[in-house]
């Protein structure tokens, strides 16, 4: 349709200069470079919304969850047995003697009976609410925000237990960290875990098992960083509980919340919600929507991609098993958990400039007093602001601390 256009528009000029011989040279010229132009303007019209609906589709497929078939259920209704070895045999090019390191610090050897007789020792019934955390850096990283997370856990739940996983922390150094919390009568331990056992008899042995032989290519992002991915979802699976990130700030108690998501955004229309966030996860042990999130993660396992095996991966499998029978849990919206986004976390840190942004701020605070269980503090953007005097965040930090040291959260 395009070129009969171009075409017609081309054709209407030559006749006119074929009926007028005695028309200007600058006549047929300017027919021509007409022509030239429409031919260039629908070229870069066409090119245009080409690669307009390509950005879209791409900023679609990164921020909204589609309506898609896991990976697991499209093998099956293809017939395929159901094999880890089948889908990935990568030679990996980096040496694996550092991922296996990495693997070590997750569960060595001999340590799994060790392991399952300090956490069930642990986790006894006069837990009123089971915490859970996971710390995968030097024991001396766990600073002052780390150490306000666990306050605020004790401040609203103070009846309940707290278990790190963590090879780092479960060490001299790592108890002395944690000792201010047992001097105080609050049950806290840092505890060496084992994947191996956490993983058995679920989809994500076999993929450790590639990840060990080299036969799966662990990718760029740092392997500890997905393994803890993997990890909060295995260790909910075995025993339940309240997995948090260590830059959640609690402000309610948990007690009440069962096999419970936080979204983290929803969509402006419907406020049907768009993605989830693995920073809270509540649930009841042996949940399956944990062992169909287990599953993906082994069968569609991307270490190239932040946050494909963490965030997006809860989402999707939330939204393919979302009113199917037998998985039962609640979405809650982001006033729950992450009432504050990542790029309005700044706003907290500091005084309000604008008797508007004193308004806006106040209300958020309200907000947050009413509807939140936890407040993310979204450290990989906010590890750099301190907490200026008056700030909201300085209000939060005295109601909600314990041992109330010198906090600057930086």
């Amino acid at each position: 349709m395009d070129n009969e256009i171009a075409k017609k528009v081309t054709d209407m000029f030559h006749h006119r200069r074929l009926n007028h011989s005695g028309s200007s040279l600058f006549t047929a010229f300017a027919a021509t470079v007409i022509s030239l132009i429409v031919f260039t303007t629908i070229l870069v019209s066409n090119l245009s919304v080409r690669d307009f609906s390509a950005k879209v589709v791409t900023i679609e497929i990164k921020t909204v969850v589609p309506y898609l078939p896991l990976s697991s259920e499209k093998e099956l209704s293809e017939g395929k047995n159901y094999s880890m070895k089948q889908h990935h045999n990568i030679t990996i090019k980096e040496d694996n003697n550092d991922n296996l390191q990495v693997i070590e610090l997750f569960g060595g050897k001999d340590v799994s009976d060790k392991f399952q007789q300090r956490a069930t020792e642990f986790l006894r019934d006069d837990c009123e609410v089971n915490f859970m955390m996971t710390w995968i850096s030097p024991a001396e990283l766990f600073g002052k925000r780390e150490i306000f997370s666990v306050e605020s856990v004790f401040k609203s739940n103070p009846r309940s237990c707290l278990m790190v996983l963590s090879s780092t922390l479960d060490s001299p150094q790592g108890f002395r960290i944690l000792k201010p919390f047992l001097d105080r009568g609050y049950r806290v331990m840092a505890v060496t875990p084992d994947l191996p056992f956490l993983l058995k008899d679920t989809a994500g042995e076999s993929w450790l098992e590639e990840i060990q032989t080299g036969k799966r290519d662990p990718g760029k992002i740092p392997l500890a960083q997905n393994l803890s991915n993997l990890m909060r979802l295995a260790y909910l699976f075995k025993f339940g509980g309240v997995y948090l990130d260590t830059d959640m700030i609690v402000l309610k108690s948990f007690k009440t919340l069962r096999n419970v998501i936080g979204a983290q955004t929803l969509e402006p229309v419907s406020r049907k919600w768009t993605r989830l966030n693995n920073a809270v996860l509540i649930f009841d042990k042996n949940h399956p929507l944990l062992l169909k999130c287990i599953e993906e993660f082994a069968l569609t396992f991307n270490g190239n991609v932040w946050g494909h095996n963490g965030p997006y991966l809860v989402s999707r499998v939330a939204r393919a098993v979302e009113g199917t029978d037998g998985y039962n849990f609640t979405i809650m919206t982001p006033p729950a958990f992450y009432p504050v986004n990542w790029v309005e976390i700044e706003k907290l840190f500091k005084v309000p400039r604008t008797e508007k942004d004193s308004k806006r701020v106040q209300v958020k605070v309200l907000e947050m007093q009413k509807r939140s269980y936890g407040l993310h503090l979204w450290n990989k953007f906010s590890s750099k602001f301190e907490i200026e005097q008056g700030s909201a965040m300085d209000k939060l930090v005295s109601d909600q601390c314990i041992i109330c040291g010198s906090v600057s959260l930086s």
